[in-house]
């Protein structure tokens, strides 16, 4: 029996840390450790466990005294804050376990880590907890397949304290059918989408409600329609069926353009409660799109696309990349206008970075481009690669564009053409209490001593009369946008207050 440790590495100010809009609600984290809850699951039930998520708690040396084995998992984003941790443990004489995308990314940079379980723990986690209990423990446990997702257990939910989050996890599927070049989800999780079974998702939305979650809850499928029929016939019925007596509950994910050319399959996730998608558009650039090989972007109307999905009931959010070999000097106002035309309100826009293991890092290793490994963070206006138009042409157009769509007026437009577009079935953002302290505070800190105060009560009156049962996410944009603001601020200097 082994008291066992799970750590979760600090986030930095980053676009997808919500860091200062989540103040607004009084909440620590955007999302809680899945992959740790996960593999704590896979652990003997019989061995004492905790964890330390970093982004909620300190760790402190009382919580590496009482383990006798460390985990860690980490994202490349979180490097910093996983050497520090790795570095404390060491120092206590403590078993340190890495795994995760950033150690199966990089498994030669972490000398200090005693063990390396990596790719899928559902395959890699037994082996080395039968040679850990042999006395012989290897340092690197790592596989070439990919696991039956059958054999993923619940998250331990009882680890964590949910109330420090503003959204829950879950994961339905691994891999994704596309190939695009900067992408590393195929290298970690395949091509062929694997699922669990609609009993599977049912019974782990179960245990959440049941613990008293009712509000936002993300599922982390990198492209949640990978497999459409098996959707359609056998996971939202499932779904649907699950939350006709549920109340709060609503759901997000990641998916590919091609939701728009399904009417039926947009239908049925706005009935199961789904009411955002994250999409990566990356380019309107037919070209770029090409050498990038994000074939199922090419060859369509990408802005009508866009509507298209927005007037079913969900929000687009979107992912764009500049810095492409084919892309030229104009490509910095094509973006801008696309955004703003769109209605992306939340558009993530970063320069092209070759995660390892990826066909691009490859690519551009054999051709001498490559300036180290990558930061992990989109938006922080850095690159590992040596762009052909030059790297000072790239900072200064990323810089254009992000001072651009993050201005409070070019913000607040964004959120209007949104807003037009918007057509869901009912108002999925209800004004509890908790939205009503989130407009109190939105009202003092953007309404009267904010820069964006004009654009805000202008949004916020149009809404009313225009829009009322969108209200609540009309505010709620609005303070996704000062927490975009800050970290344009904070990676790119100041934006523009016009």
């Amino acid at each position: 029996m082994m008291k066992t440790l799970f750590i979760y590495p600090e986030f930095p100010e980053t676009f997808w840390s919500f860091k200062y809009a989540l103040k607004f609600i009084r909440k620590k984290s955007a999302y809680p450790p899945l992959g740790l809850l996960t593999v704590a699951g896979l652990m003997p039930s019989e061995w004492p466990k905790r964890l330390v998520d970093v982004n909620v708690d300190k760790l402190t040396d009382a919580d590496l005294e009482w383990a006798d084995m460390v985990f860690i998992s980490a994202m490349a984003i979180q490097r910093e804050s996983a050497v520090e941790i790795i570095a404390r443990a060491k120092a206590a004489g403590t078993i340190i376990v890495g795994g995760g995308p950033l150690f199966t990314g990089e498994p030669g940079e972490f000398g200090d880590v005693d063990h390396l379980v990596l790719n899928e723990a559902e395959l890699t986690l037994a082996p080395f907890l039968e040679d850990l209990q042999k006395g012989r423990p290897k340092r690197i446990y790592s596989s070439d397949e990919f696991c039956d997702l059958d054999q993923t257990p619940p998250p331990l939910w009882e680890l964590v304290n949910m109330k420090k989050y503003a959204s829950m996890s879950i994961q339905f599927s691994r891999g994704c059918p596309f190939n695009c070049e900067f992408c590393n989800v195929t290298t970690l999780f395949g091509h062929r989408p694997r699922m669990k079974t609609p009993e599977a998702i049912t019974g782990e939305l179960d245990r959440l409600y049941t613990a008293g979650w009712k509000s936002n809850i993300f599922f982390v499928d990198d492209n949640f329609i990978g497999n459409k029929r098996y959707l359609k016939t056998r996971l939202l019925p499932a779904m649907i069926e699950w939350r006709k007596d549920k109340k709060g509950c609503v759901f997000y994910t990641e998916a590919s353009i091609n939701l728009a050319d399904d009417p039926e399959l947009m239908e049925m996730m706005v009935k199961a409660g789904f009411d955002s998608v994250f999409i990566g558009i990356e380019s309107p650039d037919e070209d770029s799109l090409a050498e990038c090989r994000k074939n199922q972007n090419k060859n369509r109307d990408l802005l009508s696309n866009v509507h298209t999905i927005q007037r079913s009931g969900l929000q687009v959010l979107g992912g764009f990349i500049v810095g492409f070999d084919c892309d030229t000097s104009s490509i910095f106002q094509r973006q801008i206008d696309f955004i703003q035309k769109s209605g992306i309100v939340t558009a993530m826009v970063g320069m092209l970075q070759a995660p390892p293991g990826t066909q691009l890092f490859e690519r551009l290793e054999k051709e001498g481009r490559l300036l180290g490994i990558m930061s992990g963070d989109n938006v922080d206006g850095t690159t590992n690669i040596v762009p052909q138009m030059g790297l000072e042409a790239l900072h200064e157009g990323y810089r254009s564009v992000m001072n651009h769509i993050y201005s409070p007026k070019h913000y607040y437009d964004r959120i209007k053409v949104f807003l037009r577009e918007y057509n869901p079935p009912e108002a999925r953002l209800p004004f509890n209490f908790q939205r009503f302290l989130a407009l109190f505070r939105s009202i003092v800190r953007l309404g009267i001593f904010g820069k964006e105060r004009f654009q805000y009560w202008r949004l916020l009156t149009w809404t009313l009369f225009r829009r009322p049962r969108l209200f609540s996410r009309a505010v709620n944009l609005s303070i996704y946008g000062y927490h975009f603001r800050r970290i344009c601020e904070l990676h790119i200097g100041e934006t523009s207050s016009t």
